[in-house]
């Protein structure tokens, strides 16, 4: 009977122990991650302490005081481990003097001891998540990208955060790490960074200075662009447009669109934008303003390049100074006009409205070749602002015709000019007619407005 009371206290302690080291690691280390290990071992557990439990079931009443426990089942085990390995460190060191005395329930909680172990141990080394820490930049989710406003660019490293949720391990254990590109990162250029300021700042003329100088001496393109971002934030704004020009900053911006730098030539673009609104920046910005046709009419369509050089040539042309600088684009106009998308479309229409309203410009602009499918810009299914323009751009043709005499001089137009489209073939009169009926009541008003000019 001496052996099976220590029999039973030997497995009592060892199946303590094993509950001690479960609720350990369950606490401190993977709490987060071990779900789905432990899940698929419960039933293991649970069917060999049940085993233990009934084998040393008339032993455990006699060695309650002795041992420290009672152990009627797994589930009271458990509950009371933590207990035990407060009020009995010496039950450990019994069991493992005890353990050199073999016997089948002995090696049986060993391999059960141990194989709790080996699990404890690999998924302590399958829990740790690391994202590669590549050369990659990333940007601060609080903060935005450049050409966002609201906020600075300050990069920081791939997995920055993920280190300190492993840092709680063990010191023996060497950090994993995860073949998964971390969600969060974004597409920024490589090299190092740091701008002064935030790309939304309103800046004095001593700091627009520091931006010129570093966008002059930089190479770097993301400083490049972030340079531009913030010069064109701040030349919305009128004191700003004059001070840039003041301290030579556009020849420093203008050098930009000859870059090969999609992004860059952009940014360049938006910036002489704003600052083209100024009068006596225009006539600084004349200088480029063929170069910047000549690459919005060769760039990718519908691009966003192509869109701020558009734009650019619109501010450009709201005067009529330098529209005869663009003369020689016409046919590219119209040619943009039919293959663009819906904002593409909006656009160059906005632009070939400008040199309309300038009668000097009408012999020109009805001479050019266009292509025949323009007539389409006429149907019903076009929306609102599509129908406006085209129909404001017919008006303003119409009109200059009239006043400068060109309906006698027919002649002089081939059946492919812009001429012959809108006035000689009437297919633009008959579809025209159509839209007297259109469901929208501006269109049906302006429609209405030009009718009564035939």
């Amino acid at each position: 009977m001496g052996r099976t009371r220590e029999a039973g206290c030997l497995a009592a302690g060892v199946v303590i122990g094993a509950g001690a080291c479960y609720c350990v690691y369950r606490l401190t280390w993977g709490r987060d991650e071990s779900e789905k290990i432990w899940d698929d071992h419960d039933d293991d557990e649970e069917e060999e302490s049940s085993d233990i439990a009934e084998t040393g079931k008339g032993a455990k009443a006699n060695a309650g005081a002795g041992a420290g426990a009672r152990l009627q089942g797994d589930s009271k085990a458990k509950a009371e481990v933590s207990v035990e390995l407060r009020s009995g460190p010496d039950v450990k060191a019994e069991a493992h003097l005890k353990a050199q005395s073999g016997g089948g329930l002995e090696a049986k909680a060993r391999a059960l001891f141990s194989t709790l172990k080996e699990q404890a141990s690999a998924k302590a080394g399958k829990g740790a998540r690391l994202g590669i820490i590549s050369g990659t930049r990333t940007l601060t989710p609080g903060l935005p990208c450049p050409g966002v406003r609201g906020g600075g660019c300050h990069p920081v490293r791939n997995g920055a955060r993920a280190g300190g949720r492993t840092s709680g391990k063990s010191k023996g254990r060497t950090r994993g790490k995860s073949a998964r590109t971390p969600a969060t990162s974004w597409p920024v250029r490589r090299g190092k960074f740091n701008f002064p300021y935030k790309i939304d700042d309103i800046l004095g003329a001593t700091d627009l200075q520091k931006v010129l100088n570093i966008l002059e001496r930089t190479s770097d393109p993301f400083i490049q662009e972030v340079a531009l971002v913030t010069l064109g934030n701040n030349a919305a704004y009128s004191f700003n447009q004059n001070a840039i020009r003041e301290l030579g900053g556009l020849p420093i911006i203008a050098k930009l669109i000859k870059t090969k730098d999609p992004i860059i030539r952009e940014k360049a673009y938006n910036a002489l934008n704003n600052l083209s609104v100024n009068a006596e920046n225009q006539g600084k910005i004349k200088t480029y303003i063929s170069q910047v046709c000549d690459d919005t009419m060769i760039c990718r369509l519908d691009s966003a390049v192509q869109m701020a050089g558009l734009r650019l040539l619109t501010n450009m042309t709201v005067t009529n100074h330098y529209q005869h600088l663009l003369s020689y684009s016409f046919p590219d106009f119209f040619a943009l006009l039919f293959l663009g998308n819906y904002f593409t479309k909006i656009q160059i229409m906005k632009l070939i409205i400008n040199f309309t309203e300038n009668p000097a410009m009408t012999r020109e602009l009805v001479s050019c070749k266009v292509p025949s499918e323009l007539i389409s810009l006429f149907n019903k299914e076009w929306d609102r602002e599509i129908l406006l323009n085209i129909l404001t751009l017919f008006e303003n043709i119409n009109d200059n015709i009239k006043n400068e005499g060109l309906a006698s001089s027919r002649k002089e137009f081939s059946r492919s000019s812009l001429f012959f489209l809108f006035k000689e073939s009437g297919v633009c009169v008959k579809k025209i007619k159509a839209l007297a009926n259109h469901s929208d009541l501006v269109v049906k008003v302006k429609v209405l407005k030009v009718l009564t000019k035939l």
